[in-house]
């Protein structure tokens, strides 16, 4: 081997063992040391290595994850040690678990003063069973359970999952087989489903379904493309090993192998033990980010497992305890719609109740109008409902094969033209699922929100105006729009909980300072949709005052700065509502003012006549925070994107605004893009 493909090779080890260490952080110990685009960098290095000398690479280095040739069947795999089921104990209550502790006691011919038995506890977790096979430490095969005698190979697919170890770490034996579970975590199945449906392609009922449909890909590109996740809970075969002597062992041994073992695991004493784990796991089930259906005992000791044995291919030494059911099914009776604070109107399923989750449930929610669209629920349709823990129930497909002719469909604007709270009109934007009360001044529904937007440290400036107190104002039917704001005294708020009389002269002070404020103030304290702060001096700056503004068209309003068509059409549709106009002309009379024609002043900075779009959920920043970096250096942020737009700061699941961007021509930017924009005119500053 000459120099060069030495110096090479010495590279390429070097680039796999750092990759490897870093999948292992971010995968499996979920601590991941370096940023992406560190690790997209050693990677693509990896990559370009592996070109230059081909000869060089081999069956676990990383770049072998990314798939190989689409297949037309998977090849059958029989097990060299059969993957059994276990029995499922539905007794939901702690004497499941007394009764499964009982049936061991017996069969091992233990009396009342014998010690009690030592369990393994675990979690049952809900995806599809997997036996990895490694030889010699390198993974040569992946197989599903099938009927637990042969199953499918599956191996270029579990390839493409970076949880999953090619080589086991340390001195591997000559055969382990690892046993365990491949599942989709809750918000990666949720960033999947819109994926999906954004792309016009099928959405999947749950996160199981994902895992399995995912796994069983004839396609490994397209395997690669799925958020697969794996814990490791057994052993298949093992050939040159000296197995440990308990089953809690195992689980460590195999975690120092690199696999990733669920962390929420014990080895508990007797039946009070077993009854304790299935109430702490029922605790946290709703807080975990992956879907389980019970919980799972064995028998400790591996060698009073070998005593035990099986009966009827089940073993007599592990169970599977149940939970209670999150999923039933019923009929959809109808849909209302609620309205939220921030005047979404949301469908709501009317059910014939169902004991669910532990409760019964008559009402669900189904999110949106294209949720219901996608998911194709029509009322009359037998529906299966989900409900876990204090989450709201909601409504996760209809049973097709029960639909019964053609049954109605919903459709929210037809049937809710005007909101049924306070009869404003009901408007949805074309690039926007949710459907929206316009009468945000004035709709009871929206009162708190806007009372607290209006008063804000941005907005009217009213000190002292928080949560508690405008919860306690509304409550008690003192304040209903914030006209009423400047027509509250002394006696009225000093009846009100915690307030004396003199925070209540001091929140009067605060209110009457506000009458007096700038146009550009009293336009974003109205919280008109769309309309930030940099908007709203924009269009005071543009229009000089605040019946202009009103009387503007949606042609007019474009010609501000930044004023796009989904901008305007907000504006529009605001000022269009009567209820919107009659709160304010009431402001007016009560005093509020501003100085007409007073332009507002120019924003100063590095980033001063450039614009901002936010879209999609960025890694570490909010909207807020993104917004505020950018606005503290002269940008603005904008609600469209136009061909005014300067930059468009994209994350994960960015929607139709990016793709204005691109089609438009637009800069695009990530969250790192964007730092390092404002780190560059920060230095030049």
């Amino acid at each position: 081997m000459d120099l060069f493909a030495s110096t090479a090779q010495q590279r390429i080890e070097a680039l796999r063992e750092e990759i490897s260490r870093h999948d292992n952080a971010y995968y499996v110990l979920d601590a991941p040391t370096i940023p992406d685009v560190e690790y997209d960098r050693l990677f693509r290095e990896l990559q370009a290595l592996e070109a230059e000398h081909p000869e060089l690479r081999t069956p676990d280095s990383p770049t072998q994850r990314v798939g190989g040739k689409p297949l037309a069947q998977f090849p059958p795999v029989r097990h060299r040690v059969p993957m059994l089921s276990i029995r499922t104990e539905t007794d939901t209550e702690a004497s499941g678990a007394q009764a499964f502790d009982a049936r061991v006691r017996r069969e091992l011919g233990l009396v009342e003063s014998d010690a009690d038995v030592d369990y393994a506890a675990e979690l049952k977790f809900d995806g599809l069973a997997i036996n990895l096979r490694y030889e010699h430490g390198l993974l040569v095969q992946a197989a599903t359970r099938g009927d637990g005698e042969t199953g499918e190979d599956v191996s270029s697919n579990v390839r493409t999952m970076r949880c999953v170890p090619l080589r086991l770490k340390g001195e591997a034996p000559e055969v382990m087989e690892i046993r365990g579970e491949v599942y989709m975590r809750r918000d990666d199945f949720e960033a999947l489903n819109r994926r999906q449906a954004d792309a016009g392609d099928k959405t999947f009922v749950n996160p199981r379904n994902a895992a399995a449909g995912s796994i069983r890909q004839l396609d490994p590109a397209i395997a690669a493309k799925r958020p697969l996740s794996f814990f490791a809970y057994g052993l298949g075969e093992t050939i040159g090993w000296q197995v440990p002597a308990t089953h809690g062992e195992v689980l460590d041994a195999i975690a120092a192998f690199g696999l990733p073992v669920c962390e929420h695991r014990r080895v508990v004493r007797g039946a009070t033990g077993l009854a304790e784990f299935h109430a702490h796991i029922a605790r946290l089930r709703d807080s975990l980010p992956f879907d389980i259906d019970g919980v799972v005992y064995k028998v400790n000791s591996l060698e009073l497992q070998r005593q035990l044995g099986f009966v009827t291919r089940e073993p007599r030494w592990a169970v599977a305890h149940k939970y209670p059911a999150q999923e039933a099914l019923t009929v959809l009776r109808g849909i209302e719609v609620q309205v939220g604070r921030t005047g979404a109107l949301t469908p709501v399923a009317r059910l014939e109740p169902v004991f669910v989750g532990g409760v019964t449930v008559t009402n669900a929610t189904l999110h949106n109008q294209d949720e219901i669209d996608r998911k194709d629920v029509r009322i009359g349709d037998w529906v299966i409902v989900r409900r876990a823990g204090d989450v709201i129930p909601e409504v996760v497909a209809p049973v097709i094969e029960r639909r019964q002719g053609e049954l109605p469909r919903f459709r929210l604007l037809e049937q809710f033209p005007t909101c049924p709270v306070c009869g404003s009109h009901v408007v949805r934007g074309e690039d926007e699922a949710v459907a929206r009360c316009t009468g945000g001044l004035f709709c009871p529904a929206q009162r708190k929100q806007a009372l607290l937007h209006f008063a804000g440290r941005r907005a009217m400036d009213i000190e002292g105006l928080g949560d508690k107190l405008v919860d306690q104002l509304v409550d008690a039917a003192i304040v209903k729009t914030p006209v009423d704001l400047y027509r509250l005294g002394v006696l009225a708020l000093a009846s009100l909980e915690r307030m004396g009389e003199k925070s209540a002269q001091n929140l009067l002070a605060a209110i009457e300072k506000s009458r007096s404020t700038t146009l550009a103030r009293f336009i974003f304290a109205l919280g008109i949709r769309n309309v930030g702060e940099a908007t709203a001096r924009d269009l005071a700056r543009h229009f000089g005052s605040l019946d202009a503004l009103i009387a503007a068209t949606a042609e007019a309003l474009q010609q501000v700065q930044d004023v796009g068509p989904i901008v305007a059409r907000s504006i529009v549709e605001f000022f269009d509502e009567p209820h919107n106009r009659e709160v304010i002309e009431q402001l007016r009379a009560a005093g509020v003012h501003w100085p007409e024609g007073e332009p507002a002043p120019a924003a100063a900075g590095a980033l001063a006549g450039q614009t901002f779009v936010l879209t999609g959920t960025l890694p570490s920043l909010s909207r807020d925070e993104a917004k505020a970096l950018i606005e503290a250096q002269g940008g603005k942020v904008a609600g469209s994107v136009s061909k005014r737009t300067t930059y468009v700061v994209a994350g994960a699941d960015a929607g139709s605004k990016l793709a204005k961007a691109q089609e438009l021509g637009v800069d695009i930017l990530d969250e790192d893009g964007l730092r390092d924009l404002l780190r560059k005119t920060d230095t030049n500053s």
